[in-house]
């Protein structure tokens, strides 16, 4: 994009208690000129900190922000201040339930909005906020062009048996299904990885562990998703932070019978007191849990959990993709704990998993043995980059 055409894309990323975003040039839409993010929305601490490349120092500002319609303004008062929106060619967003529907970024219409409430239920964590953002964004600028990036879409190549619910098929016919998540996260990683390990790499059975506050896996082939251990909803899967992951479907029975527990209850249970909050009782930050470890037993289990179900899933990854050449760790986790990668690794070695110590501690790019059968890597993530792309994408269509 050139010319009178060129002007700014601001990238939103919005979480249950944060908003990430970032500016970027839409004739250079590869490196940011500004990153930024609102942090613990509808908590004490609540700040806006960003990120300018051209600056050493941090801009921070406390705000009061109880939810993400008032998070959303303050952002685009700073965005107004700080770079106007008369070069604001449009508005980039994660969106982090497409449902059935979507398998592309789309342009925000009524109708589109409209679709997003009626599948909210599938994920009431996220979509009503990010669905307000749209909004304050509709209200305050209504001719810009908003774009809405799904983190669904990237498993839409998962094969029918890897999506299918063993439920009463009525259910399947209405959308109840696997869909998966963190898929910008992901696309992102096969790109990288095409990038620093060659095509053939990326096209080869690899092995993506999205470890963050939110956790995932994904196995990808020939550079598409064939399986991930998210499901119908972000808290499917893995223990996470503060969601539970997969658990016994009696479980919910035998509590609403035993301690009079309501639906939303449970949703609140497994979303926001479960996971390494609940096993640790201490935190839902791993950096806070390894830090305890050796004098806590709870924060010890919490980490040895986390570190447990992550190898058994690689296992049953490993099956699905009948073998491994690559095994790619990113997210906060993922990217910097690496006595978490360790304990990951240990026992993988009849994967061919064989990790380098001293590369690991470094956190190095490469961190498994140069004999070693597969090759594990750790990239960093950039949800951020690919929502604007897509944006411009689609800006230089004219969709």
């Amino acid at each position: 994009m050139s010319g009178n055409q060129a002007g700014h894309v601001l990238t939103v990323n919005g979480g249950s208690s944060s908003i990430k975003f970032a500016l970027y040039s839409t004739d250079r839409a590869a490196q940011a000129l500004l990153i930024g993010k609102i942090d613990r929305i509808g908590m004490s601490g609540t700040r806006l900190s960003v990120d300018d490349p051209t600056r050493p120092e941090r801009d921070s500002l406390a705000i009061l922000a109880p939810d993400h319609r008032s998070a959303g303004t303050i952002l685009m008062d700073w965005v107004a201040q700080r770079v106007g929106f008369a070069s604001m060619r449009a508005v980039g967003h994660r969106v982090v339930h497409g449902g059935a529907r979507y398998s592309g970024p789309q342009r925000v219409t009524q109708e589109l909005l409209d679709e997003l409430r009626r599948i909210s239920p599938y994920d009431p964590e996220h979509l009503p906020a990010e669905i307000e953002l749209i909004e304050v964004v509709r209200r305050r600028y209504p001719d810009l062009v908003q774009v809405a990036c799904f983190d669904t879409a990237f498993h839409r190549t998962m094969p029918r048996v890897a999506r299918m619910l063993a439920l009463p098929r009525r259910f399947d016919a209405i959308g109840v299904q696997r869909y998966g998540f963190h898929g910008l996260s992901y696309a992102y990683l096969v790109e990288a990885l095409a990038r620093v390990a060659g095509v053939e790499a990326a096209h080869g059975r690899v092995l993506l562990a999205h470890l963050g506050n939110g956790a995932s896996l994904a196995a990808v082939r020939g550079g598409d998703s064939i399986e991930t251990s998210m499901g119908f909803t972000p808290t499917a899967g893995l223990p996470m932070g503060t969601r539970s992951g997969d658990l016994d479907p009696g479980l919910v029975w035998y509590l609403m019978r035993t301690e009079q527990m309501t639906a939303k209850q449970f949703h609140d249970l497994v979303n926001h007191r479960s996971g390494l909050l609940g096993v640790s009782e201490i935190s839902s930050d791993m950096r806070d849990l390894l830090a305890s470890r050796e004098t806590d037993v709870r924060a010890a289990e919490a980490v040895a959990l986390f570190c447990y179900q992550v190898k058994k899933w690689i296992g049953a990854f490993a099956a699905a993709l009948n073998g491994l050449d690559t095994l790619v760790f990113s997210g906060g986790i993922g990217e910097h704990a690496p006595e978490v990668r360790e304990r990951i690794c240990a026992g993988l070695e009849f994967l061919g998993v064989q990790l380098d110590g001293v590369r690991n501690a470094a956190n190095a790019p490469v961190i498994s043995t140069d004999p070693s059968p597969v090759t594990v890597r750790v990239i960093p993530t950039n949800e951020e980059l690919m929502i604007a792309r897509a944006t411009c994408r689609l800006l230089e269509r004219n969709v």
